[in-house]
């Protein structure tokens, strides 16, 4: 009786190995439609950024007496929320804050020039791997004690325009 239980035991057990085995996984299939059609944009147009946002690492920091640096650290989001290089011209803006108000954006009290980061090795400057985001160095004139609204304005190669803002406070 013991014999036919360990002969059970290892048939069973075989059973399992052969079933639980499976060859090699196939090689990814390219979907029949992308064959027929050379154009791909339509689905790469889901990787394109859709957002952009302002990593709260971005601080205002004096530099001295009567200058200062804004340190800013913009990520680009895709359709499916992942942080993304892509090309682009950013447009960066400083507004006064104002508190209790229907627009808080007051007056402009610093614009700085386009960046433009459409070519690789100028967007590669940028580009901080460690944190997926663009950082820019900015300088500014000192700013008053008192916050401030920024506004980043990123031009993307496929037409479209995205915009954020970012209540930043200068450390006194």
């Amino acid at each position: 009786m013991t014999s036919s239980r360990i002969y059970f035991c290892i048939v069973l057990c075989l059973f399992f190995v052969h079933v639980g085995c499976e060859p090699a996984s196939r090689s990814p299939q390219i979907p029949i439609w992308a064959n027929r059609n050379p154009d791909l944009s339509p689905f790469y147009t889901r990787f394109a950024p859709t957002k952009i946002d302002i990593l709260p690492l971005s601080e205002l920091v004096a530099t001295g007496s009567q200058k200062s640096r804004l340190n800013l650290y913009v990520s680009l989001l895709d359709a499916f929320g992942s942080q993304i290089k892509s090309p682009g011209v950013f447009r960066m803006e400083l507004y006064e804050y104002v508190q209790r108000s229907a627009n808080p954006r007051g007056r402009r009290t610093a614009r700085w020039s386009d960046i433009d980061l459409t070519d690789p090795s100028e967007n590669n400057k940028y580009w901080n791997d460690f944190l997926r985001a663009y950082r820019f160095e900015l300088p500014l004139d000192q700013p008053g004690s008192q916050a401030y609204i920024l506004q980043i304005t990123c031009l993307c190669p496929n037409g479209s325009r995205l915009s954020s803002d970012y209540i930043i406070r200068s450390q006194k």
